[in-house]
């Protein structure tokens, strides 16, 4: 009974405390993530919510907020409108692949480790974080904009790219071989595929089953379904946030309408835990001394990932600053990257941790104040190119 009190006393403290943090960055006008990364920091370091039925629950809550955010995102979009634009960005995935890979790879050859675990930096630096960027564009209403189809055009390659890489540089890092990581790929690779077909050819019939009225039946009719697709998906090795989203490309108009009314409240209270979450995971002992390489890191892939977005949304003919807010919102790395650092870690790379934590932490905090303040940079320049000249 005493462990039930502290586990409450503990979720309380944590939500209280989430929405007080929420209520300062409103009052500051911006955006909480990264007081909520830095907050799962500070409680990790006095102990907080780390050990025994609170950290559990944090963590389960944590996927699910993950999950959440892409399935709202998918919600969005129509399965039509997001296979043009997935079709059109085939070549912005290979931009990103290799404006992004190569800076993790290199520093990895610069730091004394092998091809391999280089191979593993270059994922770090290479795969924006879908949780943080999901939470962005509903954050700063850009859900409309003309470059949000470009953005997630390269977030979900990108995650579909996972399906094939996590199993390949798990293989390489443990001196297994390469058939059975191929057999994972193909297989995962084929059920992301399934899923992408199901959610065009049956969406309408989906979005009947799942569309009543009444609010607690598409509240758990959506999610239960979400949960379900996810775990398979996850379960044949690909991304569990993939699965999330196809399912809402494939609920239609109406349906998706009531399903984002119901669901975005629970969005918001899982996500805030996925964030603080992410901050406990971070062991700082060891990332302070890794702070000067993870930030010359950082500096030169926030360059590389703002081009990204550039060319992402010249494709679709997006202005200039429209380019520019595509780029700076793929800043943030996050989930994947964290994985990719606890694979090479297991293989007996253990500094590439603390520089990967740093790395991500640095990226959680700076890309979401970059996102937005490019907003006002924008306003800046729009004000003065329709000043009329001085007399």
């Amino acid at each position: 009974m005493a462990e039930i009190g502290i586990f409450l006393a503990e979720l309380g403290l944590l939500l209280l405390i989430l929405g007080a943090l929420s209520a300062i960055a409103e009052r500051l006008r911006i955006s909480p993530i990264p007081l909520f990364l830095l907050a799962g920091l500070a409680f990790g370091q006095v102990g907080l919510a780390q050990d025994g039925q609170a950290s559990e629950f944090v963590q389960a809550t944590a996927e699910i907020g993950v999950l959440l955010l892409l399935l709202l995102l998918g919600l969005e979009f129509s399965t039509a409108e997001f296979s043009a634009s997935m079709r059109r960005h085939a070549p912005s995935g290979l931009v990103d692949l290799a404006l992004n890979a190569p800076p993790g790879f290199i520093a990895g050859l610069l730091l004394g480790y092998g091809w391999r675990v280089s191979l593993a930096l270059a994922g770090i630096t290479w795969i924006s974080s879908s949780g943080i960027v999901a939470r962005l564009l509903g954050e700063l209403g850009r859900m409309a904009n003309r470059e949000t189809p470009a953005v997630l055009s390269v977030l979900v390659l990108e995650d579909v790219a996972m399906a094939v890489f996590l199993p390949l540089v798990a293989v390489l890092l443990a001196g297994g071989t390469m058939t059975r990581a191929a057999i994972g790929v193909v297989v995962a690779l084929a059920v992301v595929l399934m899923i992408f077909f199901v959610a065009g050819r049956f969406g309408p019939r989906l979005g009947q089953v799942l569309g009543p009225e009444d609010s607690e039946q598409v509240l758990l009719r959506v999610l239960g379904t979400t949960l379900v697709v996810a775990g398979l998906t996850y379960a044949v090795g690909a991304s569990a946030a993939v699965g999330a989203f196809l399912v809402g490309l494939a609920i239609p108009g109406r349906t998706a309408m009531r399903a984002r009314e119901v669901l975005k409240p629970l969005r918001d209270l899982f996500a805030a835990i996925f964030f603080l979450s992410f901050g406990l995971s971070v062991e700082t002992s060891g990332v302070l001394p890794a702070l000067p390489v993870a930030a010359a890191l950082a500096g030169v892939t926030i360059l590389t990932k703002v081009a990204t977005g550039w060319y992402a949304a010249r494709c679709d003919g997006v202005g200039r600053y429209g380019r520019f807010r595509a780029g700076t919102v793929l800043i943030p790395r996050g989930e994947f990257s964290i994985v990719i650092a606890g694979l090479a870690v297991m293989s007996g790379a253990s500094g590439v941790g603390p520089l990967a934590t740093g790395y991500v932490l640095l990226l959680g905090i700076a890309g979401p104040v970059l996102a937005r303040t490019s907003d006002s940079v924008i306003g800046t320049l729009s004000s003065r190119r329709s000043a009329p000249p001085p007399a």
